[in-house]
């Protein structure tokens, strides 16, 4: 699904921010990036601030308009930085993110950034069927374009993290019933007076203690066998010594 997912860069001014953009993808599993009329294609710039992220530069596509761009998309989220006369289908980050995740598994998904001095035009916008706003510090909102990229990118991975483990199935954890631990306590403190650590007319808190000890730490019952195990191997080598 995370390769169905492309980024796509309108006209931007800044070879530096197309290498910071890719790699702010690249943090977060995304691969595909589309650049839309560029001023300057990517150059040694770009692909220092890339900073391992030169895959993703070498294989971005360039195209002239935006409509090529996501021509092959089912849906299109673009980024809006302020209120428009037009209302459209708003997102924030987050439900963003679970969009893009819902839909990622039946076509391509297109999130569209714009220039970094005014954004997206009205056209643009219209070319997209969601609209999608960082709700920023409204008293110092100045996102540049990675991390734009790399805020919507982070909503999409933890959607996509979120729904792997979802369809993960853990393995059945087996825990020793009361009659297990009651004989592995048993087994312990029998060790335990057979080494002398503790005596049986004196024992004081150390079972008290030890019981919870291991009812913190809960362990699963192949542990518990191999804790009886070296109990068995203690009392063993006594008996041949």
């Amino acid at each position: 699904m995370i390769d169905q997912i492309k980024i796509v860069l309108v006209n931007t001014s800044h070879t530096g921010n197309i290498g910071s953009a890719a790699r702010a993808m690249k943090t977060m599993g995304l691969s595909e990036l589309v650049l839309v009329d560029p001023v300057s294609e990517p150059d040694s710039h770009a692909s220092a601030l890339a900073a391992g992220a030169t895959d993703i530069l070498g294989n971005a596509k360039i195209v002239p308009t935006l409509e090529e761009a996501i021509a092959d998309c089912g849906l299109s989220i673009a980024t809006s930085a302020r209120s428009r006369t037009l209302e459209w289908p708003m997102l924030n980050p987050r439900e963003c993110g679970a969009k893009v995740v819902e839909e990622g598994h039946k076509h391509k998904v297109a999130l569209v950034f714009g220039r970094e001095s005014s954004g997206l035009t009205n056209e643009e916008l219209q070319m997209c069927q969601f609209h999608v706003h960082i709700p920023a510090n409204p008293e110092y909102s100045s996102l540049n374009l990675a991390m734009a990229v790399q805020t919507l990118s982070y909503e999409v991975r933890m959607q996509f993290l979120e729904q792997q483990q979802a369809q993960y199935t853990p393995v059945e954890l087996d825990y020793p019933n009361g009659e297990q631990l009651e004989g592995f306590y048993q087994h312990l403190e029998q060790a335990l007076l057979h080494t002398g650590f503790i005596i049986k007319q004196h024992p004081g808190q150390v079972m008290s203690k030890l019981r919870r000890l291991f009812n913190r730490t809960r362990p699963e019952s192949h542990e518990l066998n191999i804790l009886r195990g070296i109990l068995t191997s203690i009392t063993k080598l006594d008996k041949k010594d």
